[in-house]
């Protein structure tokens, strides 16, 4: 692919083309800032909160444990399903890309309907509803609950902070990204190194372990809510495949980044569990508002304040990652006609796509006024499961009907069937055996997207002061649209 000139610094995700006929997609990430984009989105709010979901829906600690490592292997084993979706159809937008290529127009809206309106803006309202109430618990001591408005307001103020942080520069936003990533390792290994030295000390709670699997639910919804919680901490392990476009040398890279970033969150999740299972009683795990925190308390001292900066590091970075991997899903649809023209278009100076951001930040500011992170969590794992199980079809599809089709890297068969299995057990589940009136909700958001498709997008509907809108809005914004990145 030829290189696109340079322009304002060469920072952005877009390049002016040879010749000046538009701009386009630059492939400026490399295996390691891949591999920080990967563990840093799954390493965010989610182990330094969902152990007291796991442990709460499994009812012991054992369980809890094979609940992480199973949640470790389905992260690892949809990554690598991915991956081969993603040599066969190269393009950036993840599920999008793979069912608008494969099942056709319709699902693929509805992906993008509930993806760009809920599901992105919802997680990383619930990220930074996470990075509100761990950045404020230190002005709060002793308090059982911090104010509502000022949570709200903090996290408010964490997603407008970086849509300016993405919307300035495509390359800064991937430096953070990397920085978070290191920092939040460290802090994982921290906390490791703490159990271990209790445990050396021998002042943990090894009873615990005696019990492991005392009073272990057999209820399979409770079993599907509790890697609901789980898996949310390993939300993340497909956004690469969000950017594509924008990686280096993808078929090898993206292979090699789910191998190195996956193993590795499993096996700190793990150790960071068994950490908090050494430190703290399953009691006090149950009761802790903010149970890192907790950690900190007995086992850092004076050091303390350590744990609630890495939490706020963490969910900052993650948040981040959402940003900067959403706003391409965004991108990559209105490109394909399924979203307003304008999300397709990119800063001519800054070259980043500021409508897709600043529309991702209008809906995820009005979604954290509502929310709560555990009711965000469950509901958005239940959506994400229903999308990955029909991305998985799509790969069993190809296997089935495009048998001689090229394929540079390819799973065992058996990978994408148990993910399949895995994907229907975790969306009939909970219906099944907990029923919510929240799930019949969800189903009707996603039906609502059928009319929505065929007014908007099948008979091409578009209202005058739709068009007007879109020209002014451009102007204003100072954005133009781009053209496809062909290997």
């Amino acid at each position: 692919m030829e290189r696109s000139q340079e322009r304002n610094g060469g920072e952005g995700v877009a390049g002016r083309e040879p010749g000046g006929e538009g701009l386009r997609l630059r492939r400026e990430i490399g295996l390691w800032s891949a591999v920080s984009l990967m563990a840093g989105c799954m390493i965010g709010s989610g182990v330094f909160m969902s152990p007291q979901g796991v442990l709460v829906y499994m009812g012991s600690p054992g369980a809890s444990l094979m609940v992480w490592a199973g949640c470790g292997l389905l992260a690892m084993m949809g990554a690598l399903c991915y991956a081969e979706l993603s040599a066969l159809v190269p393009k950036s937008g993840g599920e999008y890309a793979y069912i608008l290529q494969i099942f056709g127009s319709l699902p693929a809206f509805l992906v993008i309907y509930t993806f760009v309106l809920l599901v992105r803006p919802a997680a990383i309202a619930a990220v930074s509803l996470s990075f509100a109430e761990y950045a404020v618990t230190p002005f709060y001591p002793g308090c059982s609950s911090m104010p509502q408005a000022v949570l709200k307001g903090v996290a408010a103020s964490c997603i407008l902070l970086l849509t300016l942080v993405n919307c300035w520069s495509s390359r800064l936003a991937t430096m953070l990204v990397n920085v978070c990533a290191v920092a939040k390792v460290f802090s994982l290994l921290v906390i490791v190194v703490g159990g271990a030295v209790v445990l050396g000390q021998g002042r943990g709670h090894t009873e615990t372990f005696l019990l492991a699997f005392h009073n272990t639910t057999q209820q399979a919804g409770r079993i599907g809510m509790a890697f609901y919680q789980g898996m949310w901490s390993f939300d993340g392990w497909n956004n690469v495949n969000y950017v594509v476009e924008e990686l280096k040398n993808p078929k090898q890279n993206l292979v090699w980044a789910v191998m190195i970033a996956i193993p590795l969150v499993t096996s700190l999740y793990l150790l960071v569990n068994i950490s908090y299972l050494l430190v703290l009683s399953p009691n006090e795990i149950l009761s802790s508002d903010a149970m890192a925190v907790s950690w900190g308390n007995q086992v850092l001292g004076a050091w303390a304040w350590l744990v609630p900066l890495a939490v706020v590091l963490s969910t900052f970075g993650s948040a981040n990652g959402m940003f900067f991997g959403g706003s391409r899903v965004c991108y990559v649809a209105a490109r394909e006609g399924h979203m307003p023209q304008l999300l397709s278009m990119v800063h001519v100076h800054h070259l980043t796509p500021t409508p897709a951001l600043m529309f991702t930040t209008a809906v995820a500011l009005v979604l954290v006024i509502p929310g709560s992170f555990s009711t965000i969590v469950n509901f958005l794992s239940f959506l994400g499961w229903i999308t990955y199980g029909t991305t998985i079809g799509c790969l069993l599809y190809l296997r089935i009907k495009k048998k001689n089709l090229p394929r540079p890297y390819k799973v065992p068969t058996i990978i994408p069937v148990i993910m399949l299995l895995a994907s229907l057990y975790l969306v009939l589940a909970p219906i099944i055996d907990h029923p919510q009136i929240e799930f019949l909700y969800i189903f009707l958001f996603l039906l609502s997207g059928i009319p929505v498709y065929f007014l908007f997008v099948y008979f091409h509907c578009q209202p005058r002061c739709l068009q007007m809108a879109t020209l002014y809005l451009q102007l204003l914004l100072e954005v133009a649209p781009t053209t496809k990145n062909v290997d």
